[in-house]
């Protein structure tokens, strides 16, 4: 059977991204992001909010980049798959925890004037300068009516 092991996650870090080296001197950044979800309760009125925390780590130049650019509270991207690590403590217990291994992470939202980072949407943004054209606009949409018929949709 085959498997598909993507994650896609947008939140907020919990605490500034926690660097070490690995004993092949590879650099490791442990991130833990915030996801929340918001709701309106049916039967009191009331806005609920549910929190889930989960826990990322990035390796070698993604870890770099995590050191130099973000810090608690910074909304991010990332984009990676699941990874089940399991470990025996010093006292014989066996233990495991389930994470993700980021692939890519990104800079969400706008940045404030004189704190882009190279790459980010701020910097993208920069004048236009020979060898930058300047920012592309975004394509219009489509005129005329749009109709949709109930029997065309695939579901």
């Amino acid at each position: 059977m085959a498997s598909f092991n993507k994650v896609i996650l947008i939140g907020n870090l919990t605490r500034d991204p926690e660097i070490r080296v690995s004993p092949s001197g590879v650099k490791v950044a442990d991130l833990r992001l915030a996801l929340s979800e918001t709701w309106r309760d049916r039967t009191s009125g009331e806005n609920r909010e549910v929190v889930c925390y989960v826990d990322v780590v990035a390796w070698d130049r993604q870890a770099e980049f995590c050191a130099k650019y973000f810090k608690k509270g910074s909304p991010l991207l990332v984009e990676g798959r699941l990874q089940m690590d399991e470990w025996t403590t010093q006292q014989g217990e066996k233990r495991s925890r389930l994470r993700v291994r980021a692939d890519a992470i990104k800079f969400v939202g706008s940045r404030r004037e004189g704190d882009a980072a190279p790459g980010s949407a701020a910097a993208q943004s920069a004048p236009a300068t020979p060898g930058n054209p300047g920012p592309v606009p975004p394509p219009t949409p489509p005129t005329g009516p749009v109709t949709e018929d109930p029997d065309d949709l695939p579901f």
